[in-house]
């Protein structure tokens, strides 16, 4: 009679694995700047991964089951994302990664993830080395050859620049590389690089840098670096009595570039990669709702932390599963979805292709300039 039904015994356990196995959470593991000192960007971007999760979750997860988002706190710290990267893979178990804001960060994650064949999307690191690690890992923002030519065609175009300054951080990759990619393009169309100065992330002291630039009689100055440098350089050159125009790009969008540089900073434009005032319903139903939840107006790593999210699942909604390799292969297939800070298709060096935005800090916010391609 045991024996008669051994077979049904067989059929009950293995649905009840198949039950179990869907109401199993999938594991998306995130690496970011929480803590430190470029922990506006790390929360901003935490905080826009986070409500797509939940929003997905309320939505009925996907493939059946919910999305458990498991994060690590990189603090701003040269050496922790490789370090996250391997818990998340190795002991978390997770499908996927998604992180970090920092080129430099995600430049030492990148290899682990490639290595494990964990497919990796960072939301805004725009150094192309990060996606030349390997074909495992995407972003879902612009690169800096194309950012770079953006700010010298913007510095031409609408600055009237002919002599430019460049302020780099020579300890960071993300400011090197686009400052290169800035230089390239502006002597390309007849502009000249008067001087450039260096820096180390970390400085508060920018008069002596700021003095010979002064001196050198430049028509701007452009400054590749994260908002933190960025906001004491621009306060320094004020009180330097430096009046000419003071750029950045990406890096410089968080509230903190405002709130260190105060009116100082007034004035400034800088590069993002979407804009909380573009008039489309789909930007202006996350800005709402990201107000709702945070009080306050997400910016351009808040935009891009939740694309990442978006772009992900619906790739796993493609491959109809969570295996990694078919994750992969249906992420380099992504082609013009729709997210908050465009219609995002992945080329073939698995790069996000889609337009800049140059805005500018007026009244106190961020402001829309204008839309711009190199």
């Amino acid at each position: 009679m045991l024996y008669a039904l051994r077979p049904l015994f067989a059929c009950a356990l293995a649905i009840l694995t198949l039950a179990r196995a869907a109401e199993e959470p999938i594991r998306i593991g995130e690496y970011a700047s929480i803590t430190g000192k470029e922990a506006s960007l790390g929360q901003s971007s935490h905080n826009g991964t986070l409500m797509a999760i939940d929003d997905l979750n309320a939505a009925g997860g996907v493939l059946g089951r919910p999305l458990l988002l498991i994060t690590e706190d990189t603090q701003s710290k040269p050496g922790e994302s490789a370090t996250a990267a391997k818990k998340l893979i190795s002991r978390d178990k997770v499908i996927a990664l998604l992180g970090e804001v920092a080129s430099s960060r995600s430049l030492e994650a990148a290899p682990v993830a490639q290595l494990a064949k964990v497919p990796m999307i960072s939301p805004a690191s725009t150094n192309p080395k990060v996606t030349e690690t390997g074909n495992y890992i995407f972003r879902t923002c612009f690169i800096d050859p194309f950012q770079g030519p953006v700010m010298a065609k913007f510095a031409q175009e609408k600055l009237r620049a002919k002599r430019v300054a460049l302020m780099v951080s020579n300890s960071s990759a993300y400011s090197i590389g686009l400052a290169k990619f800035f230089r390239e393009a502006f002597t390309a169309n007849g502009g000249i690089i008067v001087l450039e100065q260096k820096y180390a992330e970390g400085d508060k002291d920018f008069k002596a840098q700021l003095t010979a630039i002064k001196s050198a009689g430049v028509d701007a100055v452009f400054n590749p670096g994260y908002y933190n440098e960025g906001a004491l350089i621009v306060l320094q050159a004020r009180d330097l009595g430096l009046t000419l125009p003071i750029f950045g790009a990406d890096s410089w969008e968080a509230e903190a570039l405002i709130e260190l540089g105060g009116k100082a900073i007034e004035g400034a434009y800088l590069c993002s990669h979407y804009s909380p005032a573009d008039p489309s319903p789909r930007v202006q139903n996350f800005v709402q709702a990201y107000k709702k939840r945070f009080g306050s107006t997400p910016d351009s790593n808040a935009s891009l932390g939740y694309d990442s999210v978006l772009v992900l699942v619906d790739a796993i909604k493609r491959a109809g599963s969570t295996d990694r390799a078919k994750i992969r292969d249906a992420l380099a297939a992504t082609k013009n979805f729709a997210a908050v800070t465009g219609n995002i298709t992945i080329d073939a060096q698995r790069n996000a292709s889609k337009n800049a935005v140059i805005i500018q800090v007026r009244n106190g916010k961020f402001e829309f300039v204008q839309s711009m391609a190199p």
